[in-house]
Formats: C-alpha cells, structure tokens, sequence
C-alpha cells in the first residue's frame, strides 16, 4: 500500500537491502522510502531486522545486496564516520553517551568534527534550550543522570552533529510511560521545527504511531507493508497479526 512517502520528497532511499548474519537473513531484500521532514516508525516484533536495518543505514553493518541512499548519495561502503558528515546520526539502542564524561563534555564530543567553533556553540546552547534539564545537570557525570536524563542527552549529543536523519533505536526503553509521551513530542517538535527526518524503532507501538507519519511493518527481516500511520492504527488485521493489540 502507497503511504505518504510517495507524495513527498524522498530523504532517504532503501532498495532491495539484504543482511546475512551467516545462514539467518536478518534482512531480505528490504526497499523503504523515508520522505523529507517525516517521521516513520519501522515496527515488528524482536528480531524482525529494525536494528538491523539502523545499523546498515548507518553503516555499521555491511549488507550482502542492496542500497541505501540519502538524497540520491549511496551510503553502502561509506564508514560510519562519513555518514554522519553526510547528515545520517544514529542513536543506538540503550543511548550511546559515555558515563565517565559530564553532560557538557558529552555534547562537546558530539560536535567536535564541526571545526567552527562558534556553530559549536550554538548547537550547545540549543540543546540547553531544547532539553533545559540537561543544561541544569551540565557539571553532572553521564552515570550520575537517571534513565530519562540520559536518553535526552544521548538524542542532545547526536543532534550537535546537526544531522539531516536521525536514526532512533528504542528511545524509551525501560522509560516511565511520562517520561516516555515527553520524549515523543520532543522528537515531533523536532521535525516541525528543523525540518529533521526520523526513522524511528520503538517497541511501545501506540507511542510511535501517535507522532509517525508513515509506519514500515517488519517481520522476520521481510517488508511487510510500508503505509500512513494513521491507516496503520485503523488496520485491525494487521495490527492484531504483528504488533499484538
């Protein structure tokens, strides 16, 4: 089924991607449309390939076939290095912030390939703005900050990379259902403020959908269907079939 994807411009680009973790095809053949200033949430049950998917668009893994393009440049072969000067950040899974570093030295680290030091600034002081309670734990170490702290400074330190997709790996793991429905509308004030485009894994499905424009359903590394969100909520079979309410 056709989502919004088609009617708007495409960001980033999936054909016919396939992973291989020897005889188990983690992906298979998967093809995927990411439109501009959108946010998709790609769903399934564990193991049905989502982070996989993440980590070949980011490069961390190296895929069997396939293509994954941003704005019409090939990503497959790239180091993960180049992708992020290309605009592609992921946050993995868990955050990816380094406990022994203060929150400020932490979202230094994320900026520090931009060599002007100013923009440095600036996209520091935004993240203050955009996440105040970091900028009141600033002096505190990573490890010192509770669960929900240090998922906003994981998406606050990827996002000093001013990144033109970001990649979201379970954002609101092991968060309280609050905690959970704030960090959601932050990513959504996101994409209307900057114009940011986000490909989204979440296991809480209803959270997802509530702020995803399209929603790729995956199963076993297959596509099942990729559609409007909101069509997604409105589809009992598939939902009942997939996800599970």
């Amino acid at each position: 089924m056709a989502g919004t994807a088609s009617r708007r411009r495409r960001m980033l680009e999936v054909r016919d991607l396939s992973v291989r973790y020897g005889a188990v095809n983690a992906l298979d053949g998967v093809s995927l449309s990411v439109p501009e200033r959108s946010i998709t949430a790609v769903l399934g049950a564990n193991g049905a390939g989502k982070s996989t998917l993440l980590s070949t668009i980011s490069g961390l893994v190296s895929p069997a076939s396939g293509s994954a393009q941003l704005d019409g440049r090939e990503l497959i072969g790239l180091s993960p290095e180049d992708i992020v000067r290309l605009g592609v950040v992921q946050v993995p899974e868990g955050g990816g912030v380094i406990q022994e570093l203060t929150v400020d030295e932490n979202l230094r680290l994320g900026g520090l390939w931009r060599k002007d030091r100013a923009d440095q600034r600036k996209a520091r002081d935004e993240m203050y703005e955009l996440f105040p309670r970091l900028e009141e734990r600033q002096s505190y170490d990573a490890a010192a900050l509770s669960g929900g702290e240090r998922r906003m400074l994981s998406i606050a330190r990827a996002l000093m990379a001013r990144p033109r997709v970001l990649l979201l790996d379970e954002p609101s793991l092991g968060l309280a259902p609050s905690l959970v429905a704030q960090l959601m509308s932050t990513v959504a004030r996101l994409r209307e403020d900057t114009g940011l485009t986000v490909l989204l894994i979440e296991q809480n499905v209803r959270s997802a959908l509530s702020v995803a424009d399209d929603a790729a359903l995956l199963s076993l590394g297959k596509l099942v269907t990729t559609q409007p969100a909101a069509e997604l909520v409105g589809n009992e079979r598939l939902r009942h079939m997939y996800l599970g309410f």
